[in-house]
């Protein structure tokens, strides 16, 4: 398979209906007969899974900011040397539920942290390597805590704070605004099949428009 492989990731907050949309990424790339890899973070890996467990679990164990951190960015170099760069390297394409933009948005804007720090490991655990294109499913706080409230347990950042979900959302639309050509915003709070439109009109968008 020649060339190098596209990095797509999906991004949003709780509530967004990330799962179901992947799908419809899935169906995208299968009819363009396109070779990939659907991984998620944190997680990924056995280890990252490990790491997922520990930082999603609603249980007494108080894990620090800085640890939290420092965890997500522990699988994520995993992550990238196990699945994400081999699989690019041999043409596959990635499709990742959640990376970085999440970072900034839920341990910088929702846990406060310095964005300047997170940039620095970021630089540091992934070098060059940055997603294609990202898929941004928006909405306002509320609904996606409605959304949200229907399913089962809440883990440990569903259970957090409105005010802390709005930063989180902030934060979003604001790497949006700073990375328009990478982050494309798709409104969640659409129906069902009007989302499912959107995203597939991106996709076409960006398959054309691919190197």
């Amino acid at each position: 398979m020649a060339g190098r492989g596209k990095f797509i990731t999906v991004e949003g907050q709780d509530g967004a209906g990330k799962s179901t949309n992947i799908a419809v990424v899935e169906r995208f790339l299968a009819e363009q007969k396109i070779s990939f890899v659907k991984t998620r973070e944190p997680g990924g890996t056995a280890f990252g899974e490990k790491i997922r467990q520990l930082l999603l679990s609603s249980g007494d164990e108080l894990i620090g900011d800085k640890a939290e951190l420092l965890l997500i960015f522990a699988a994520r170099a995993q992550h990238i040397i196990e699945v994400i760069e081999p699989a690019l390297s041999k043409g596959e394409w990635v499709l990742c539920d959640r990376f970085t933009d999440a970072t900034y948005a839920y341990q910088g804007a929702g846990r406060g942290l310095s964005m300047a720090d997170i940039g620095e490991m970021e630089q540091s655990v992934q070098g060059s390597l940055r997603p294609d294109l990202t898929l941004l499913l928006d909405l306002p706080v509320s609904l996606g805590q409605s959304r949200a409230g229907q399913r089962s347990q809440p883990d440990r950042f569903e259970q957090q704070h409105v005010e802390f979900k709005q930063r989180v959302r902030d934060c979003y639309l604001s790497l949006a605004e700073t990375h328009p050509q990478r982050i494309k915003i798709i409104d969640a709070s659409a129906s069902l099949e009007r989302v499912e439109a959107l995203i597939i009109e991106t996709l076409e968008n960006f398959f054309i428009s691919r190197d």
